[in-house]
């Protein structure tokens, strides 16, 4: 049983990771032929189709976080999410020397969020989600 304490800490965990997602979609939105662009010039196929899936993950997901819903599968969808776009899109061993650092930060940055949603996907949502809710109807 988790104490009040855990529980409005997760909620805030939970809807801080989830506005990251959510306010990175909507970005994409705003500047989807930049994102377009930025997808295709690391070589991936089908690269609008890939940025609108990237929003949809994104939102869909971020949503999901905050309200605490289906929780542990988003937080574990995410976590791959973050860790693939982090192989893909900041490879800072690859990277021109001016790049380098940036790269590496954006890199763990990743790895970093890709934890934290592996510790939301082993814990749950607490006792302030819809998904707490669900389990006590």
């Amino acid at each position: 049983m988790q104490n009040r304490l855990q529980n409005q800490t997760v909620l805030v965990g939970r809807i801080l990771l989830g506005l990251l997602f959510v306010f990175s979609g909507f970005g994409k939105i705003g500047g989807f032929e930049g994102t377009v662009l930025y997808i295709a010039s690391k070589g991936l196929p089908m690269p609008q189709i890939v940025a609108v899936l990237t929003i949809l993950i994104e939102l869909g997901g971020g949503l999901l976080l905050i309200f605490g819903f289906f929780t542990r599968w988003t937080a574990l969808a995410l976590a791959a999410f973050t860790l693939l776009a982090a192989l893909i899109f900041h490879n800072f061993w690859a990277a021109a020397p001016a790049q380098f650092v940036a790269q590496y930060v954006n890199f763990m940055k990743n790895v970093s969020i890709a934890g934290g949603m592996l510790v939301l996907a082993a814990f749950g949502p607490g006792a302030i989600s819809l998904d707490a809710r669900r389990r006590a109807a």
